[in-house]
């Protein structure tokens, strides 16, 4: 290894490991520095044990570090998850890829071949395209303009990085070979990348809980705010926006008169809300759960109620419902109403009659 890789590949070891201590500061509190700190980890166990002097031993220390590294696409994906999902909660099955990750690292370093290698290295580029495809699936709703940026900047940056860095060493390294230069200024790139991603993540205001609209402030200063806040408000409480079946950022903005990203301003800086499917959800759950709580409505089938809401099918109403109020629909009724003595679902395919009070 040259005087100048080395000095490249120390200066960026450096630089990861200055930006992971700024996540591992603030890791007790929260999941997402947790995620961040793993990953500056894996950046750093990919740097060490590709380099050219270490790339044919076979120290044990070094197998474990290799195992880290190999991990790195999947230790992303989640890391998007926990900066892009509103609201993240952790769960054992996030961990899953990078468990089989580890397992496929552990597996090539057995059996010391180039074709399980190459295994590891399509799954790695999966493992990235599904992180590309989750950072730029979200963008549109997205209420957070810092965030929609920082979309972009993971989406072409991060995951790009990664992914170039991932067919690099496909075509070049071999079994444990070293990685090229070309793929290790990719690494820098990738991880300056991460940092200014942790940066965005603490500019942007703490998430709001998923919850109906709130009133309109009586305290605005910009009359023009308060009258756009005033006919947002009639058209989601009155005209029932929220329960068509397209209803979207662009839909709203144009049914108002307004610029897309004022609408988003608006809905964020005003009503506080990250998440534009959360805010429209939040009209769904107040009618659902007024609805379930009805005893004239103790017939209506929940799934009638959930479509009349406009909720495209049961499945994301039940895990909304839950995560808004800790329950199941049908335990929901139950403890408001009793033994329900509802109707049977229809099927999707019968015509669904609307609710009392439509």
């Amino acid at each position: 290894m040259s005087l100048i890789e080395a000095t490249l590949r120390g200066g960026v070891i450096a630089l990861i490991l200055v930006l992971g201590a700024f996540a591992a500061r603030d890791a007790r509190r929260s999941v997402l520095d947790r995620y961040s700190t793993l990953f500056a980890l894996s950046g750093v166990a990919y740097l060490i044990e590709s380099a050219p002097a270490l790339a044919a031993q076979h120290d044990w220390w070094l197998y474990a570090v290799r195992a880290v590294s190999v991990a790195s696409p999947a230790v992303f994906w989640v890391w998007v998850k926990a900066q892009m999902d509103d609201p993240f909660v952790p769960a054992w099955r996030n961990w899953l890829p990078w468990l089989g990750m580890i397992a496929l690292g552990c597996y090539a370093m057995a059996a010391d071949r180039v074709l399980p290698w190459h295994v590891v290295q399509a799954a790695s580029l999966m493992l990235v395209g599904v992180g590309i495809w989750k950072t730029l699936a979200g963008r549109g709703g997205d209420l957070v303009e810092g965030r929609r940026r920082l979309r972009l900047v993971l989406a072409i940056g991060a995951a790009a990085y990664i992914g170039a860095l991932e067919f690099i060493t496909f075509h070049n390294r071999g079994i444990n070979g070293p990685a090229t230069t070309i793929g290790l200024e990719v690494a820098l790139a990738a991880y300056v990348a991460f940092g200014i991603a942790v940066r965005f993540r603490r500019s942007t205001p703490q998430a709001a809980a998923l919850s109906a609209a709130r009133p309109v402030p009586t305290t605005i200063a910009d009359p023009e705010d308060a009258r756009l806040l005033e006919a947002l408000r009639r058209t989601m409480e009155e005209d029932r926006a929220y329960r068509e079946e397209n209803c979207s950022i662009a839909s709203l903005a144009a049914r108002l008169g307004i610029p897309e990203y004022r609408l988003r301003r608006l809905i964020n800086q005003r009503l506080g809300h990250r998440n534009f499917t959360a805010y429209i959800n939040g009209y769904r759950l107040a009618e659902t759960t007024a609805a379930l709580a009805d005893p004239t409505q103790a017939r209506v089938p929940i799934l009638t109620i959930a479509l009349d809401a406009g909720f495209q099918s049961l499945g994301p109403f039940n895990r909304a419902f839950k995560a808004h109020t800790g329950k199941t629909p049908s335990e929901f009724r139950r403890d408001r109403l009793g033994e329900p003595a509802e109707a049977p679902a229809l099927p999707l395919s019968s015509p669904i009659p609307k609710s009392a009070g439509d």
